[in-house]
Parts: C-alpha cells; sequence; structure tokens
C-alpha cells in the first residue's frame, strides 16, 4: 500500500513544521507510518515544485501554486500527479476542513477512482459552527458533506466525536486514532522539577482564539479561584485577534497583577516552557485533541481539560488531571479540585507520563491505524 497525505502547505523545514499543530500532527503522523513500514508522500503546494526526502523517511512532494487564497483551484502538476501515479490501491489522506482545495482535490479522487479519508483535526462540535455560522453552515450543505459522505472512512482523534457526524447525517465509517509524540519530544524524568511550597501557576500555550480556546471562560474561572486562594494565570501564544478584546476583560476583573500574557515562543520547545509552570489548563468549545496537553504530560504535569477534547479519556485513564465541562463553574470547580490535591501532583504529573510514553507514541498509532487503512482497501 502507497499512502499519501494531502494538505495545502507543508514547508521541508522542521522549525516551521513545529510551530504548527497541524503540521506537526501531519509530520508525526508519516514518521510512524514509515516507521512500520509503509511508503508514505506528503502532497502539498508552494510556489515552487520540489521533491524533498525527510530525515524521518518520508517524502514531501510539492507542486506549484500561486493562488495563496482560499480557492478550489489546485496545482496543475497536482492534478497530473494523480492521474499518473495514483490509483485504487492508493489511499490518500485529506488533512483539513472546510478547505476548498480538500473539495477539489476529493473530486479529482473521485473522478479516478482513488480511495481517499478525510482527517479534519477538528471534531464538527456544534460549537465550530458557532462562530461565522452563516458561511460555515453554506459551506458546509454545499461542498464539506458531500466529501465526508464520499470518503471511505473520516479519521477523527477520538472516537467520541462519531456522534457529532451521526447528528450531522454523516454514516460514513470512522477511524479512531489519537495524536502522539516523537522521541526527541521527550525528556529525562530528571530534568523535571514540581513547584508544591510558592504561588501555584495555571498555564495556557496555543492560539490565542478566544471563542476556539474558551480563554475567556479560562479567565472568568480564575477571577473567581483568586478570591479563595492566590494562584497566577500566565497565556502564552500567537494572538489571532484575540488578545486585545481578552486584555481588557483582565482588567475589567481587576486580574491584571495576577495575569500575565506571553508571545509565542518558536525557538524553545513546548514541553520546555510547560515545565516551568503548575497546572496545565485547555478550556475549549471545541479542540480535535491538543497536542500541548500531550507535552504537559510528558513533562509531568497536572492538568485541567475540556472535556470535547480528545485527550480527555486519556487524562481520566491516567488520573493526571481532571476533565470539566466548557463553562465558567466547572472550570472553577477544576481548579480547585487541583489545588486542594496539591501535594500529589508530583505522583499525578508522573502518573500522566508514564501513561502518555506507554500508549501514545507515534509508531503505535501508526501501526492502529495502517490496519484500519488497509481493511478500507
Amino acid at each position: 500500500m502507497k499512502l499519501y497525505i494531502y494538505t495545502k502547505l507543508f514547508p521541508p523545514d522542521i522549525t516551521q513544521i513545529k510551530s504548527e499543530g497541524t503540521k506537526k500532527v501531519i509530520h508525526g503522523l508519516a514518521y510512524g507510518l514509515v516507521k512500520c513500514g509503509i511508503e508514505t508522500t506528503i502532497l502539498c503546494e508552494g510556489e515552487t515544485d520540489g521533491l524533498f526526502e525527510m530525515p524521518e523517511g518520508y517524502k514531501i512532494r510539492c507542486f506549484t501554486n500561486p493562488n495563496k487564497k482560499q480557492s478550489f483551484q489546485i496545482a496543475l502538476g497536482l492534478r497530473q500527479f494523480i492521474s499518473q501515479n495514483l490509483d485504487s490501491n492508493s489511499l490518500v489522506i485529506l488533512s483539513g476542513i472546510f478547505q476548498p482545495r480538500i473539495y477539489a482535490v476529493a473530486r479529482l479522487l473521485n473522478k479516478y477512482g482513488i480511495p481517499y479519508v478525510v482527517f479534519p483535526h477538528d471534531p464538527y462540535n456544534p460549537a465550530i459552527f458557532s462562530k461565522n455560522s452563516h458561511i460555515k453552515w453554506t459551506y458546509w450543505y454545499l461542498f464539506e458533506r458531500r466529501i465526508l459522505r464520499q470518503a471511505r472512512a473520516i479519521q477523527l482523534l477520538d472516537s467520541r466525536h462519531t456522534e457529532f457526524l451521526r447528528n450531522l447525517k454523516v454514516n460514513t465509517p470512522t477511524i479512531a486514532a489519537p495524536n502522539g509524540f516523537l522521541p526527541n519530544e521527550v525528556y529525562p524524568e530528571a530534568s523535571l522539577t514540581w513547584n508544591i511550597e510558592t504561588t501555584p501557576k495555571f498555564f495556557f500555550i496555543g492560539r490565542i482564539d478566544t471563542h476556539n480556546k474558551g480563554l475567556d471562560l479560562l479567565i472568568d474561572a480564575f477571577a473567581q479561584v483568586i478570591e479563595i486562594t492566590d494562584a497566577q494565570l500566565i497565556i502564552q501564544g500567537a494572538d489571532k485577534g484575540d488578545k486585545k478584546n481578552l486584555e481588557d476583560r483582565v482588567t475589567k476583573l481587576s486580574l491584571s497583577n495576577k495575569t500575565s500574557f506571553l508571545a509565542a515562543d518558536y525557538s524553545t520547545p513546548t514541553p520546555l516552557i510547560i515545565k516551568n509552570y503548575d497546572v496545565f489548563c485547555v478550556p475549549s468549545r471545541f479542540e480535535g485533541f491538543s497536542l500541548a496537553a500531550l507535552e504537559a504530560m510528558l513533562a509531568g504535569r497536572v492538568l485541567l481539560v475540556s472535556e470535547v477534547a480528545g485527550i480527555a479519556p486519556h487524562v481520566q485513564a491516567s488520573g493526571c488531571g481532571v476533565v470539566v465541562a466548557p463553562e465558567v463553574s466547572a472550570i472553577k470547580s477544576g481548579l480547585i479540585k487541583l489545588l486542594e490535591c496539591r501535594s500529589d501532583w508530583v505522583e499525578m504529573g508522573l502518573r500522566g507520563r508514564d501513561y502518555a510514553l506507554e500508549h501514545l507514541d507515534w509508531k503505535k498509532i501508526a501501526f492502529t491505524a495502517i490496519d484500519q487503512y488497509q481493511r478500507l482497501l
């Protein structure tokens, strides 16, 4: 079986790959597939044609497409490559959600009888439709639903996310495979430290996207927590246009001396950033998995995770934190519960780390996914 992963942009630069979550996932999955003996090629588009062999063993084949905007127009070279090199024994994973080029590639694959799997990364949770709803619902009925129904399968990060598809009348089979980590992302246990005596620090790292990541919920919950006990909140990441509103919210709630906003740091590995804090928070309204939460587990941190996130069952299974509804009252209760068991943070953090090391490395995940891919063919 030859396996291809299509994504709009994928630079052959590990620094750029690691700066964005979806690219890290594709990189990790491709690495795992190669480790399991599957020839894997990432198909993408960019300013020039190119073929690159990555140290991890997979290939990147890039096709010139000068159109950088959202468009249904895909590269001519990509069209030719698909028609001349792929067949019914190939499998293509289409990586992305609500993307016109995904729709265009899916139509091309259907034309030539080439099977494909859609890997949206995010669940089709009702909350994903609530922002720009008129645009998303129009696109859903005209395009997105069609490619999902015509796919051999839909790859999800959590089997629970199948329910959202069924509620939207999409009955395509689903594949459940979580995200994972690479061996070089694990740091020695001896390098980890825990803060159980000074002021506890709650931490979020990721896109500063209020609606998706639930940062307004976290700030409101934090405001109520510090009425009971002392703590700090640190939010770090790339601003997606919401930072100013969140800063104003912090000021209005008189949290300025308790809350910090830090710029994104692409030069320091995320686990090395996370280990400087105590409680890692994922209060998202919708979330496919949360790679950062997995990195927090590897760093031995305790976690507060929204129940909608794909990593939530793994946090519950390992006992390394609390799982809450994406609501202010639930987040507040979860933070207080973690503060009350502060003396157990080291033990909880190590349980989470051991669980991740045993269950969530990319090679094991890819091995399970391959079995499901082969059944589709």
